[in-house]
């Protein structure tokens, strides 16, 4: 198989692709949303087209922020912004775990399990940002 050089083909490509992935999303939605009607939640956690679903949105949103980046107008500090981002994220971090700690049949265990998580499935993706806009200030 040649490797296609010709612009308009590989843009072409890419149109095919877009439409094949729109295409097995909407196929995956809709297979999880029958297990849902059908088994409830529980059920269509169960099913691995979950996990499949829920990794290619993963993997979509960090491609997705690469281009973000690539597409602010503001020269801002990355600095600056990265404290700040993390700032607020501690905050709300704490608070949930604070208003968890505090539900009926929550314990204060339970409550710096879910700050924690926050903490850092947040801080990732802030972390991710902070390391493209750096970058871009770089080049």
């Amino acid at each position: 198989m040649q490797k296609i050089k010709d612009e308009r083909l590989q843009w072409k490509n890419l149109q095919n692709i877009r439409v094949a992935f729109a295409v097995q999303t909407v196929g995956i939605v809709s297979i999880l949303g029958y297990d849902l009607v059908t088994s409830g939640m529980e059920g269509m956690r169960n099913n691995p087209l979950w996990f499949v679903f829920i990794v290619t949105s993963v993997v979509l949103a960090y491609l997705s922020i690469n281009i973000s980046v690539d597409q602010e107008r503001t020269k801002a500090s990355p600095q600056k912004s990265r404290n700040r981002n993390f700032g607020v994220l501690f905050f709300v971090a704490i608070l949930l775990s604070v208003f968890t700690a505090f539900l009926d049949g929550s314990t204060v265990i339970s409550g710096l399990i879910i700050g924690l998580v926050v903490l850092v499935c947040g801080g990732v993706p802030l972390w991710y940002v902070y390391l493209l806009r750096k970058r871009r200030q770089e080049e």
